[in-house]
Formats: structure tokens, C-alpha cells, sequence
């Protein structure tokens, strides 16, 4: 697998859940600007490896700004460092003096119709990539994109997911240069409809300590905002911290004591380990309009007269997921806390 991301927490947990699943082979982790500036992104990507005794993996800086328009990052979602509340050590390794794009086209060139792309941040890197080599799709295995809301509401304007309004250009072009591809070689697209039914509750975070053999780490609503984990584990102690951030966000916003874990619902549908449910659709995104910019449409029936671009997840199991996540980082923290 290569994964290109904007590591703030839900690719964080998207991440580690990577790390720890027996099968998966990271090629690279490769870094966008979006939920934090990019060398910040690569930062937070080496440290997790190293928590995680995966030092050496290389990790990659594409573009740091979007194509066409400017930066916008969101340290109120995912604070200063995008790990929340988490502080990990400075990271020991460096960034690879390798561009995104070439990690991309060496990767597919050399291990054509194997490797599985995960991009969990916005399409910046993904783009530049199509641009140098247009069969990039056939090369790969395929593509699994978290990102878009389709008949659902936005979580950034009322009409446009985070990924897509960071740089809706972007997505533009990677959903052109899919268009009339081989269904099999279309990326499967996890949208706002689908992973915002992914709700981690302080529950789950327990179950991972108890499983890791950590001991309680229940994290509770009544508790003062910026509490820290006292957790010797020092990968659950990370999770903590870095979750009950994002819960004290979603609650400040109306959503409850939750975390929305988007990332690690698309990181599952890139491992095979969550069986989902999709439809065919033509997607294009808006980038013209004031009102609307980055909203994702997706033509089901056919009214454009175009071939399809994308296959979008429809259902999924919540309930599954969460299984999964305890099982996979209770083991990971078992191992390297």
C-alpha cells in the first residue's frame, strides 16, 4: 500500500490501524498540507512510526500548498501539532529528499497492478502525480479516496467535506482522470454519508487498554477540557490524548462525547478487512462557485451522458469497524507501549 495523508488525528488512528494489520505492506507514507502544514504532516508520520518500532519507513513531502487556491489548515479540529492533545517525542529519522510524485510513479512502475493507494487527506499530491503519469490508474491496483459528501451535508460549508474544499481542483482532475476506466480500476470513494457513521466513543479507548493489557482508561465528559492520560502504555496514552481532543471538538459542535473516524473506516475498505456496499456513480466537483466550491455531485443515473469515475461506499457496519480497531490496536499497543 502507499498512503497519502494530512496526518491529523483520524489518520493517525487510520495509520496506526495500518501498522498494526498482519498482510499490509506500506510502500511509503507520503504527506499533503490540509488538517496541518505538510512538514508538520510528515512530523506527526515520523513519530508514529517510530512509537510504533516502524522507524525507517520512508515518508515523503509533496506539495505544500493546493493547486489553485489558498491553504487553509484546521488546528481548532486536530490542534496545533494535529495530534490533539498527544506530544510524541521529536522524531529521530528524517524526511526523504524524494518528491511525492516520484515515490508515486516508482512504486506503480515497479509494482504494476499491486500496489493500493489510501489517500486520506486532500487530492493535491494524487493530482501532480496523474499529471506526470496519466496511467498512473492502470498501474495501480487500485485507489481508495476518503473524501465528499453526496446528498448529505457538509462538514466544512454546508455542502463540501473537509478533503475536496481544501483543494476542490484536485479533486476535479483525479475524478476526470478516472472517467471511463475499467470498474475495477475506479476508486472506491469513502465519503461524509458512510464514515460520519463511525462514531468512537470513550468506550472504545477503554477496550483498547484493557485489551493491550494497559489497565482503565476511561476518558469521561464530566472531566476538565485537556485532561491527560496517565497511561504507562505509551501508545494508548498517545490515543488518548489525541482522541479526546477530537471528542471535545465534536461536543463543542453539537455532536456529543464522539470522534468521527473517518480515515480508519477508508484505511479498513483499503485493506479488504471491511466489507462495504457501492454504487457507480460520474463524480465531479465545483470549483467555480463562491456558493458552493468543493461540493462533490455524483450522477447515479446517468443524466450526464458520461462514463462512471468512482465507486461510492453506500453502508457499512459500525459495529465491525470497531471490533477490528480494538482487536488491531490492542495488539499494537500490547507490542510497542
Amino acid at each position: 500500500m502507499l498512503v497519502d495523508t494530512d496526518t491529523g488525528i483520524d489518520d493517525a488512528v487510520a495509520l496506526l490501524y495500518l501498522l498494526a494489520t498482519p498482510g499490509v505492506s506500506l510502500e511509503a507514507i507520503t504527506c499533503t498540507a490540509g488538517n496541518v502544514g505538510a512538514r508538520q504532516v510528515a512530523a506527526n508520520n515520523l513519530a508514529l512510526l517510530e512509537l510504533c518500532a516502524h522507524a525507517g519507513l520512508e515518508v515523503a513531502i509533496g506539495s505544500e500548498v493546493p493547486l489553485e487556491v489558498p491553504l487553509v489548515t484546521t488546528e481548532e479540529t486536530h490542534g496545533d501539532q494535529g495530534l490533539g492533545y498527544a506530544v510524541l517525542p521529536p522524531p529521530r529519522c528524517s524526511v526523504s529528499t524524494r518528491h511525492v510524485v516520484d515515490v508515486w510513479l516508482e512504486a506503480a512502475r515497479c509494482h504494476p497492478g499491486q500496489v493500493t493507494g489510501l489517500i486520506t487527506g486532500p487530492l493535491t499530491n494524487f493530482a501532480l502525480a496523474l499529471r506526470a503519469e496519466p496511467e498512473l490508474p492502470m498501474l495501480l491496483k487500485g485507489l481508495v479516496i476518503m473524501g465528499g459528501a453526496f446528498n448529505y451535508p457538509g462538514n466544512t460549508t454546508p455542502v463540501a467535506e473537509w478533503n475536496t474544499h481544501v483543494d476542490p481542483h484536485a479533486a476535479k482532475e483525479v475524478f476526470a482522470a478516472y472517467e471511463g476506466l475499467p470498474q475495477e480500476k475506479l476508486p472506491v470513494v469513502c465519503a461524509l454519508e458512510t464514515t460520519e457513521r463511525i462514531e468512537c466513543t470513550p468506550e472504545h479507548i477503554d477496550a483498547i487498554a484493557a485489551g493491550a493489557g494497559a489497565g482503565p482508561e476511561r476518558l469521561s465528559p464530566d472531566e476538565a477540557e485537556g485532561t491527560r492520560s496517565t497511561n504507562r502504555n505509551a501508545v494508548v496514552a498517545c490515543l488518548s490524548d489525541a482522541l479526546r481532543f477530537y471528542m471535545e471538538f465534536h461536543r463543542q459542535h453539537g455532536q456529543g462525547y464522539i470522534a468521527h473516524l473517518h480515515d480508519l473506516f477508508a484505511a479498513m475498505v483499503a485493506t479488504g478487512e471491511c466489507g462495504v456496499a457501492e454504487r457507480l456513480a460520474t463524480v465531479d466537483v465545483e470549483t467555480q462557485s463562491p456558493l458552493t466550491i468543493g461540493q462533490t455531485v455524483a450522477d447515479v443515473a446517468g443524466m450526464w451522458k458520461r462514463e462512471p469515475n468512482a465507486r461510492i461506499v453506500t453502508g457499512t457496519d459500525p459495529e465491525a469497524v470497531f471490533e477490528l480497531m480494538v482487536r488491531r490496536l490492542s495488539q499494537l499497543a500490547r507490542m510497542h507501549g
